[in-house]
């Protein structure tokens, strides 16, 4: 349709159902920018023509709830964002150029929000609909999240198998982290201490020790103070390290991220740092923007 209307157009600059059909096929392949611009040519035109004015309305409603529902995932609204990406969506579910991608995203907003089975639900409409690398992914991602280890294997393993030659290495690290993680799940799990997914941004890590430092610190906890200590030593490990970039990487990958530490990640009954030294720095007037490393021994 884009060739045969592209020639239409350069007998006929004035073809205005040529305008209409090359919009609609732009639209259909989410080229939403290329799309308006034909509309908006054929307007010019007749500025009454149905088909261009229509298919014009259209797109501006969908691509206009997306740009909200990115705006609000930006700011950390990610039910907000959710809402706005169905409304998008519902549109024309047909329209699976905009649907699928747009899934993915609603995917991410609900691992944000930890509706973990949630996100899974609604990355297997996505497989469902028809397999792809990057759908596969986002499951597998859904399915680490809910600490489903075995499961996010398989997934990436499915991944790597269809995957074209250029994107065998991705889908080898993902492989890898899953695998990473199934064995971390079994010794101690930073992760899983924080309560953030593997996907977290430094926010939300910063986030999440504070709260849980606070709630468990000892001076807080004296009816459970052996369990509050041990508790306040774990997520203070568990902040030290994914806090930092290189022991996060290290740790992802399922090295050792102390010295002299053995067991590949997870330091069992090994403490790096004077906890609560560590807490007063990260709490101390400013936030705690700089961070330092306590250790001994």
């Amino acid at each position: 349709v884009i060739s045969d209307t592209g020639k239409m157009l350069k007998n006929y600059p004035k073809h205005i159902e040529s305008y209409q059909l090359r919009g609609e096929a732009y639209f259909r392949l989410n080229e939403m920018d290329m799309a308006v611009k034909h509309f908006r040519e054929g307007l010019k035109l007749d500025p009454e023509h149905k088909g261009c004015k229509e298919g014009h309305k259209l797109l501006k409603k969908i691509t206009k709830k997306d740009k909200r529902g990115d705006e609000a995932f930006e700011k950390g609204e990610y039910q907000n964002a959710i809402t706005r990406w169905w409304e998008a969506m519902n549109n024309d579910m047909t329209l699976l150029s905009f649907v699928r991608p747009t899934l993915l995203k609603v995917v991410k907003a609900h691992i944000a929000l930890k509706e973990y089975e949630k996100a899974i639900e609604e990355a297997q409409k996505h497989v469902g609909n028809q397999e792809s690398v990057e759908g596969l992914h986002a499951l597998g991602e859904a399915q680490l999240a809910a600490e489903k280890y075995q499961e996010a294997i398989n997934t990436y393993q499915k991944a790597f198998d269809i995957a074209p030659e250029d994107e065998k290495r991705k889908c080898k690290e993902k492989f890898s982290e899953a695998q990473t993680a199934l064995k971390q799940s079994k010794e101690k799990n930073y992760y899983k201490i924080l309560g953030v997914p593997r996907t977290a941004q430094q926010k939300e890590i910063k986030k999440s020790y504070r709260e849980l430092a606070l709630k468990w610190h000892p001076d807080k906890n004296t009816d459970n103070k052996e369990e509050a200590e041990k508790m306040f030593q774990d997520i203070s490990e568990a902040y030290e390290v994914l806090s930092d970039k290189e022991l996060r990487a290290k740790y992802d990958r399922g090295e050792d991220v102390f010295e002299n530490q053995g067991g590949g990640g997870g330091g069992q009954g090994r403490h790096h740092m004077d906890p609560n030294m560590f807490f007063q720095q990260n709490f101390r007037q400013g936030g705690g923007q700089q961070r330092h490393h306590f250790r001994y021994g």
